[in-house]
């Protein structure tokens, strides 16, 4: 298991009595703090680094409280606020309660109300943080995300991930395109220390400069045109847990600098922000390039190829590890099968062409040929017929037959098959996928003898 990190508070109160207690009595429950005499400064540390809990006073001279709270509310900062106040100012805490104050605490305190108050304000927030990190992982989750293969080379592979999953290296996994970089990454990180915390992944080679630098490091609000409220990035939401960075060639110099500054010194600074952020989130990268060539040809920074190649994983591919084809072709006939559908099996022959073809696109081109079949093929015997033409080079169609456009009625068909397997059998938002009412899609379904 991870070390559980001190709690990081910001004392906030113009008597020096109450930050010596603080500073002298709270690290003996597992809080890391931080002192102030006054708003102001406290506004300035708030700017450069990041808290939990702020406990603040309500009755300072020159900046008060309560206009403390405002401006380091206003600012974007996320610590909860707990405010310090006396029994004659219970309504100004309310009031700081309805500005975003998390709890208030009357003077005089009992030390062990301290403490368990900051406990809970420092457990909302990792609560908010868990909770951004599961949204920023929706629509991430790979379902195909069993790696199979008994060859030798991937079991040696495995092995190597095993071993590197403990530590908090960074990972390089290299390969073409569609073996399986991702898989091996996740793979990695559920076996790790850092399992029950996000693994979060981006495509480097999606986003213009500007977008990739707000997703993965964040913003403050204002930072740029469209900036409306301040966001977390990517390496900020998975502290303590992993950022897969696929396609990280595609990284213009700019960001490749940028990513070499986390490598270096752990830290961040939002888009348009002042303060560091210390973060631990470890870094698996992913490319389809050699990149001893781009460091060659000057368009990776050598340094930045050091840094992430501490661990080197290259994932072999499929041409490689013809044994794996067949549990692989099996498993894939088990996940695409539709809802009520027969299960279809192949004949050796149409096996034997699937071993024996190259298979440029790796196992991503193994399963959408796969799901083709099955939602194309007519019986449950699968024959070399029903392959597709590249992968039966020795039976094409003539190229004048192969090039005919299919017809309407098996487009509609594919189309139906397709909504009836995302709704999972469902008529009805089946239907309203395909904008037709529920009597006209079973008329559909009997015409082309749909088994649901």
């Amino acid at each position: 298991m991870r070390e559980k990190r001190p709690i990081q508070v910001l004392v906030v109160d113009d008597e020096k009595p109450t930050r010596v207690l603080m500073e002298r009595e709270l690290p003996q429950s597992g809080c890391a703090v931080v002192t102030v005499n006054n708003g102001e400064e406290a506004l300035e540390v708030l700017y450069k680094q990041d808290f939990d809990v702020v406990l603040l006073d309500l009755r300072m001279p020159g900046l008060g409280g309560m206009e403390t709270l405002r401006r380091l509310r206003s600012s974007g900062v996320t610590a909860e606020v707990v405010v310090l106040t006396g029994h004659p100012e219970i309504d100004s805490a309310i009031e700081a309660m309805k500005l975003g104050a998390y709890d208030y605490l009357t003077k005089p305190f009992k030390l062990s109300e301290v403490e368990a108050v900051l406990r809970r304000a420092a457990e909302k927030r990792q609560l908010q943080e868990e909770n951004t990190a599961l949204r920023r992982m929706v629509g991430q989750a790979d379902h195909a995300s069993v790696i199979l293969g008994e060859s030798e080379a991937m079991r040696v592979l495995l092995e190597t991930a095993g071993r590197v999953a403990a530590s908090n290296a960074p990972v390089l996994i290299t390969g073409e395109t569609g073996t399986g970089k991702g898989l091996i990454a996740r793979a990695i990180h559920r076996s790790s220390p850092r399992a029950d915390r996000p693994f979060l992944v981006i495509n480097c080679s999606a986003f213009q400069d500007q977008l990739l630098e707000s997703e993965l490091f964040g913003h403050e609000k204002g930072a740029f045109t469209g900036a409306v409220s301040a966001k977390a990035g990517l390496f900020e939401v998975a502290d303590g847990g992993t950022v897969f960075l696929d396609e990280v060639a595609e990284m213009s110099p700019a960001m490749q600098a940028k990513l070499l500054q986390i490598l270096d010194t752990g830290e961040l600074r939002r888009v348009g922000g002042t303060r560091l952020k210390r973060i631990d989130t470890r870094i698996f990268a992913a490319t389809n390039k050699e990149l001893e060539q781009e460091v060659r040809a000057g368009r990776f920074r050598e340094d930045l190829f050091f840094r992430l190649n501490v661990v080197s994983l290259e994932v072999p591919p499929l041409r490689d590890r013809r044994e794996d084809i067949l549990r692989l072709v099996e498993h894939f006939l088990s996940q695409f099968r539709l809802p009520g559908q027969q299960a279809k099996a192949l004949s050796p022959d149409a096996l034997q062409l699937l071993v024996g073809y190259a298979w440029p696109g790796n196992v991503r081109e193994l399963a959408n040929t796969i799901e083709r079949i099955v939602l194309l093929a007519a019986g449950t015997l699968i024959g070399p017929e029903d392959l597709p033409p590249n992968v039966r080079p020795g039976t094409e169609l003539p190229r004048r037959e192969r090039d005919v456009p299919p017809s309407l009625a098996e487009v509609e068909r594919l189309s139906v098959l397709r909504a009836l397997k995302y709704t999972g059998g469902k008529k009805a938002p089946a239907a309203r996928l395909l904008g037709i009412d529920v009597k006209t899609l079973t008329h559909k379904i009997r015409v082309y003898n749909i088994d649901i």
